[in-house]
């Protein structure tokens, strides 16, 4: 019986190394040259910016709003961009829906997503995880739970490396997927979800471009 025991947690013990084993090692956060795609003054840079009602800028803070009978809104940039790392500071209450937004497939119709907030599909909190038309479970991001500080500030990195993307959050690699299907360099887009009382900020927003 001792055998059989000990055979069993063995058996486990191994299990669980080369589930470690192939599990992507963490990164640190990426050392890269940004420039500031946000002036804190106002949407200068970004597309359909003029008039946009959800979208404002208050003491160097981008601000996006909606209610329950407005549609939603994607605010884009002016450039394109392929392989890219995204540099942003993000805080919101409440329940919300929102997501960066970063190249697109091959028919340029679909953005790759990383969630921001409660999925209306799944009506629970994605944050730092993928949206390609489904929640993959290969980039699900667990930690954010224990990461994110409610009401304040949290910095988020937003990676788009070959068909790689990467998340940090507050310093901490919290997912990662490989997708072939995103490879069309495009804006980078932030996301209102339509028919949702809402209200998130952004500010220091910066990108750099991977050669």
């Amino acid at each position: 019986m001792r055998s059989l025991r000990f055979l069993s947690l063995l058996a486990l013990a191994l299990s669980a190394t080369l589930r470690a084993a192939d599990a992507p090692a963490s990164e640190p956060v990426p050392k890269v040259d940004y420039v500031s795609v946000f002036n804190g003054k106002d949407l200068t840079g970004w597309k359909d910016a003029k008039d946009n009602k959800f979208w404002k800028v208050v003491d160097g803070v981008l601000v996006g709003e909606n209610d329950e009978k407005l549609k939603g809104n994607m605010l884009y940039t002016e450039k394109a961009y392929g392989d890219v790392v995204i540099s942003l500071e993000c805080r919101f209450s409440g329940e919300i829906d929102s997501g960066i937004m970063v190249r697109r497939d091959k028919a340029g119709k679909k953005d790759m997503q990383m969630q921001i907030g409660v999925s209306r599909s799944l009506k629970k909190d994605m944050t730092c995880t993928y949206y390609v038309g489904k929640y993959p479970e290969a980039g699900f991001a667990p930690k954010v739970e224990k990461l994110w500080k409610k009401d304040a500030w949290n910095q988020i990195v937003f990676r788009a490396k070959g068909d790689t993307y990467t998340v940090w959050l507050n310093g901490e690699q919290v997912s990662q997927l490989t997708d072939p299907a995103y490879p069309t360099p495009y804006a980078i887009g932030l996301q209102i979800h339509g028919g949702l009382k809402m209200k998130v900020e952004y500010r220091n927003i910066q990108v750099a471009e991977l050669k």
